[in-house]
């Protein structure tokens, strides 16, 4: 094992304490106003992305932002493999980024853009894209693939089942969270807004997910047609309107599988992508809490329910 792994996986140890964890952020999700809940984020190890005055959809830009700088900072730490893992893990920060161009092309406000600095994949070139053509162009000159289509359903749609499979394929471990979600987001496009895939984001999702599963007519055969990396998030989910289950149960197994991870010992890619889940669901976790808290804080049923 290399330096380079030994050092990326201690420092991943380590980061793995920049967290809130579970019963802290349901404290979080109890404050009876986003003022309450800004003032704990201040003194926890969110502290960098969040301040007074910001709104919830400020202050959650700033969580996750946070969880970028980690990432960011591991970066520097690991060896050209470690960082090439960590910017697949990284491309919902892409996503983002690529959301908030779309909306500008239509003349919209949007958040500002994430720096990814050393886990961008494709971002220089998509950023000063000058409409939906020239974006698409600039995609499907990159690692995300051409995605068929310039509309900004299909776009966005393509490039969430594009990054599933290229997390997917950067790390065995992840193959299961990845599969189930881009079968959540199918079943809930299919089954809950009775949309038929473009044909671009159906390759996408046909690669992970099977072309017999994908084509399926109902929510229940497609469950059974998925393979097993993917069937368990859909298992025993019988009405489309349940599907928030599904996305739900992605963001416990990416927790408990980073958990098992971080603590299986060694010095590798096993440490990283832990740290990654870990870090990922607590970010997810309190920007769940900040929305409950920016309502009055409750009932806390509704937070319980997804978090």
């Amino acid at each position: 094992m290399s330096a380079g792994w030994v050092a990326g996986s201690v420092r991943a140890r380590a980061l793995a304490r920049r967290r809130l964890g579970p019963g802290r952020a349901r404290m979080l999700a109890g404050c009876d106003s986003l003022t309450s809940a800004l003032d704990m984020l201040a003194v926890s190890p969110y502290r960098r992305g969040v301040d007074k005055g910001q709104t919830v959809a400020e202050a959650q830009h700033g969580v996750a932002a946070t969880l970028l700088w980690h990432l960011r900072v591991l970066a520097g730490w690991l060896p050209r493999d470690g960082v090439t893992l960590l910017r697949a893990a990284a491309g919902w920060y892409e996503l983002a980024n690529i959301d908030g161009l779309m909306q500008r092309f239509d003349g919209l406000d949007a958040e500002k853009p994430f720096t990814l600095g050393a886990v961008q994949t494709a971002w220089p070139r998509l950023a000063d894209a000058t409409g939906r053509t020239d974006l698409r162009a600039r995609l499907a000159a990159s690692p995300w693939g051409d995605p068929g289509t310039g509309d900004p359903y299909g776009v966005r749609l393509f490039l969430r089942l594009s990054w599933a499979h290229r997390t997917s394929g950067a790390a065995a471990r992840v193959l299961p969270v990845a599969a189930g979600s881009a079968a959540a987001l199918v079943a809930g496009e299919r089954f809950t807004s009775g949309r038929d895939l473009p044909s671009s984001a159906r390759e996408r999702a046909c690669l992970l997910l099977g072309e017999r599963a994908v084509q399926a007519a109902g929510l229940a055969e497609m469950t059974d047609r998925l393979p097993a990396a993917a069937r368990w998030a859909l298992a025993g989910i019988d009405d489309p309107a349940d599907l928030w289950r599904a996305q739900a149960r992605c963001w416990t197994r990416l927790e408990r599988d980073g958990e098992a991870l971080l603590t299986s010992g060694g010095f590798g890619p096993e440490a990283v992508v832990g740290v990654v889940g870990v870090l990922a669901a607590d970010a997810w976790r309190v920007r769940a809490a900040l929305e409950i808290a920016a309502h009055g804080g409750g009932p806390l049923g509704v937070y319980d329910a997804v978090a």
